[in-house]
């Protein structure tokens, strides 16, 4: 059955309320206690992402300020960024009578929390991207890779690109990305012809590069004629460049000295495209990436940076939209506020990252505009869907 259509929000912070659900027979409406509702955050306060920790908590506190979440207590704790530390602070919200858990920021932590909440009956929403440790009683919030490769092969292949391949990272998260890009061309009916890994803890990738085209060429040469590319042009017309910051703008440049031209090849980025430094990169412009549809997250920006003086770093909104989330789910007449049936509601909800809902496997699916990046910032070039309707990836 195809899933009602989600209703417009009202900008530029709401997240949607869910149907409402009759109470359970001989159970309580949850509203009717009026009480507050305990909602954890469990981030790194201290360690090394302290710094990333406390701003995803004032955005979280944010959040509650613009949606009115006056029934909902936040009680957060320092997971000090590892496993022990994360399952400590578990035990310590539960004892004191959470009722749902936001976080924890990385996988191995979310695995460490699991046991503790699953005794419970809590469930916990994380803002990992391991897409192994969702299930059960986790459902993760963080940005998909797949899902972003999905998104803008897609719409290359629309606009003509067949001919895809990977310059990567010689890392998980790189061989995330070009396993992604195979299995999503031929998906689509288009072709990879070669996923190049490089060693990324080498100063320089020219090495790669240059294996990179001559096994693509090598490759096409074999094929049939109409494989082969026009004369001086790349053996592909689409290069996936999953990689960010300085390393990002430096393999560009190297790409643009080997003669990938942009205006024959067109470059596919990551999430680690969502930067503002890499806008007014002349080799990177032309440059498509799939992200959350920018526009209410540019509010929630601004609004973040006259609330606290600072910037918010590009996953703050992630708690934002995670403690909206739980605001409005303890808005509900239902008796278990944050069942895993109110958190995978099939409609989704609208935040600053857009239009998300979780699948049964408790992983996060997204309505994900494409961008292209232009010097004068970057432009949105498909549009983010509205609904869930034909959403494939």
């Amino acid at each position: 059955m195809v899933p009602a259509p989600v209703v417009a929000p009202q900008p530029p912070y709401a997240v949607l309320k869910p149907p409402a659900t009759p109470p359970q027979p001989g159970l309580p409406p949850a509203a009717a206690s009026g009480g507050p509702v305990k909602v954890a955050v469990l981030l790194p306060l201290s360690g090394p992402n302290a710094e990333l920790g406390k701003a995803m908590l004032e955005a979280a506190q944010l959040a509650l300020f613009t949606t009115g979440g006056d029934r909902l207590t936040l009680v957060p704790r320092d997971t000090t960024g590892t496993p022990n530390g994360a399952a400590d602070a578990a035990k310590a919200v539960i004892a004191e009578g959470a009722k749902l858990i936001l976080g924890p920021l990385i996988a191995d932590e979310a695995v460490a929390v699991r046991p503790v909440a699953q005794a419970a009956g809590v469930n916990v929403i994380a803002f990992a991207t391991k897409t192994e440790v969702a299930g059960g009683n986790i459902f993760l919030m963080g940005f998909l890779p797949r899902q972003e490769v999905a998104r803008e092969v897609s719409f290359a292949h629309q606009q003509g690109l067949s001919r895809f391949a990977a310059l990567a990272p010689n890392s998980p998260y790189g061989h995330l990305m070009g396993d992604s890009l195979r299995e999503i061309a031929a998906s689509e009916g288009a072709s990879v012809g070669r996923v190049e890994y490089f060693d990324p803890r080498l100063p320089d990738v020219a090495a790669a590069i240059k294996r990179l085209l001559s096994s693509v060429a090598a490759k096409a040469a074999a094929g049939p004629e109409a494989a082969l590319p026009p004369a001086g042009g790349a053996p592909f017309d689409a290069l996936l460049l999953p990689e960010g910051g300085e390393r990002l703008k430096q393999i560009a440049e190297q790409l643009r000295a080997a003669g990938i031209d942009a205006s024959q090849t067109r470059l596919l980025g990551s999430g680690l495209w969502d930067d503002p430094s890499i806008v007014a990169d002349p080799a990177l412009a032309g440059g498509w990436f799939a992200a959350s549809p920018p526009e209410a997250r540019r509010d929630f920006a601004s609004r973040y940076q006259s609330a606290y003086g600072h910037a918010a770093p590009r996953l703050a909104s992630l708690a934002f939209d995670a403690a909206a989330l739980a605001a409005v789910l303890a808005k509900s007449d239902t008796p278990d506020l944050f069942s895993a049936a109110a958190i995978q509601n099939p409609n989704g909800f609208t935040g600053v990252d857009g239009l998300f809902r979780f699948g049964p496997n408790g992983l996060v699916q997204r309505g994900l505009a494409v961008l292209e990046v232009d010097p004068g910032g970057d432009k949105v070039v498909s549009p983010a869907p509205q609904n869930f309707q034909n959403l494939a990836y």
